[in-house]
Order: structure tokens, then sequence, then C-alpha cells
């Protein structure tokens, strides 16, 4: 490889990732690659742009697949706060699927509002799992990403 600049890409946590066409279609003009990583439980779309990896059904296959593999300056988009959290340590752009952006000012409190809701779990008291994501949601997911892409092309980071 000598001095070749490697490529960044996107990163997706697939498995329960509502936004998949809404990331192809983002990293498309782009010309940034999408890594989409999900157990054989899942079927994913055939993509433009996008490469999809199988992982096998153990909770945290797509997890370490994806923390293997990402680098600084890379874009890992996931709900799972530990994956996150990764994320943030290789100094990636982290983002959830709703469009909040992970940084390592808001990660403890989300670490901490997970543990308290699963002792709550524990203690037999029932919680609601997310909504589904609403209209303004994808718009503003779509809207972070594509700052985030067009950064990326703007100013590299790797």
């Amino acid at each position: 490889m000598g001095n070749d600049k490697l490529e960044n890409k996107v990163f997706v946590d697939a498995d329960a990732c509502p936004v998949k066409e809404e990331i192809a279609r983002a990293a498309l003009p782009f010309g940034i690659p999408v890594w989409m990583v999900s157990s054989y439980n899942h079927v994913l779309p055939d993509l433009p742009g996008v490469t999809n990896f199988t992982v096998d059904a153990s909770s945290q296959s797509a997890d370490l697949f994806i923390a293997n593999r990402l680098r600084r300056g890379d874009v890992l988009v996931t709900g799972d706060y530990g994956l996150a959290t990764i994320g943030l340590a290789k100094q990636a752009f982290v983002m959830s699927p709703r469009g909040l952006v992970f940084t390592d000012e808001n990660i403890g409190r989300l670490l901490d509002e997970r543990h308290y809701s699963a002792k709550r779990r524990r203690a037999g008291l029932r919680s609601r799992g997310p909504k589904p994501l609403s209209v303004h949601e994808k718009d503003t997911f779509l809207h972070v990403l594509t700052k985030v892409l067009r950064n990326l092309q703007e100013n590299g980071y790797s």
C-alpha cells in the first residue's frame, strides 16, 4: 500500500436499521462505499454502492465485524450504544438511525440510561420499545448524514 490513502467507508449495523435505503441514496453521489453488516437471519436489500456482509447469528458478531474494520474518519450508523462507544474510541463519526450524533460528551449518559432501563426490566417493570421512525426523523437522519459525507469529501479525514 505504501502512501496510498485508505478510503473512508460508511459502516451500518444493519440488522434493525430502518434507514438502509436512505444511507445508500446519500452515499452514492459522494462515491463513499457503504458496508452493511447483518446476521444471516436478516436479508439485506441489494442497493447501489453497498456491499452486504453476513455474519453468524450470535449477538455480537456484527459488532465485532465492524469494530475490527472501523478506522478513524469512517462513518458508523448504529443504534447500539456499546458499538457507538467503540466507534468514538476509534475516532469515527457515529450516529444513530434517528439522526442522533454520538459524542464523547453524550455517550456516558446514554450508557447510564441503558443500564437503568435494563435494571428496571430485570425488576419486572415493562418498558416500551422504540417508536417507528417518523418521516421527520428520517429527514433529520438524511440531512445529518449528507452533511457528514460532504465534509468527508471536501476535507478528507483519514
